[in-house]
């Protein structure tokens, strides 16, 4: 049997006080470029309509989810409010 990881959820505001590797948590090609057009894409949803996007990424310590918008996409980093950031390379998946 398989055991799934599950996300610890936390908010926002405690993202600025993670630390992040720099490895990449994606490792396929396919992955990586699914993972940039899912950003581009929530940029756009939370810039033109508010919406709130589920941000899976991990820290040093494990995999966390966070609910927020997205307020800006760097070649590196992903911005949310309050100007805390999340590295590109550490995010597993972005969710509606």
């Amino acid at each position: 049997m398989t055991s799934v990881e599950i996300p610890l959820v936390i908010d926002k505001e405690a993202v600025g006080s993670l630390h992040f590797p720099d490895e990449d948590v994606l490792s396929e090609p396919e992955e990586i470029q699914n993972r940039n057009y899912e950003l581009k894409r929530a940029l756009q949803l939370g810039n033109n309509d508010h919406v709130k996007m589920k941000i899976v990424f991990e820290d040093a310590e494990g995999l966390k989810k966070v609910e927020t918008t997205i307020w800006a996409v760097t070649d590196k980093c992903v911005i949310l409010k309050h100007s805390a950031t999340i590295p590109i390379k550490r995010i597993r998946e972005i969710k509606i």
